[in-house]
């Protein structure tokens, strides 16, 4: 099928998890959140133990929002825009 303006490339959306799998992986919540404690509390690495932090903050508190802004304050995202013209000079034989 040809590609439509103004229409879906995907019109059946991302694929849903099927109820099964999200029940399964739900049945695990409690250990695997038990598996990043002990991950963030007693890793070998630096990287893992902050890893481990922040996927738990995220699961408890959810994804700190980002600014869509360029400041970080609300504001309007700065633009710098020269336009310059420039007349050619005329030429001496025309």
């Amino acid at each position: 099928m040809a590609f439509q303006p103004g229409q879906s490339g995907n019109p059946g959306g991302r694929p849903k998890a099927s109820a099964r799998v999200r029940d399964a992986a739900r049945e695990h919540t409690e250990a695997a959140l038990a598996v990043l404690v002990q991950i963030a509390t007693a890793g070998e690495s630096e990287a893992a133990r902050v890893a481990a932090a922040n996927a738990i903050l995220d699961r408890g508190y959810g994804k700190p929002t980002q600014p869509v802004d360029g400041d970080g304050e609300g504001g309007a995202i700065p633009v710098g825009l020269t336009v310059q013209f420039i007349r050619p000079a005329p030429s001496n034989g025309s």
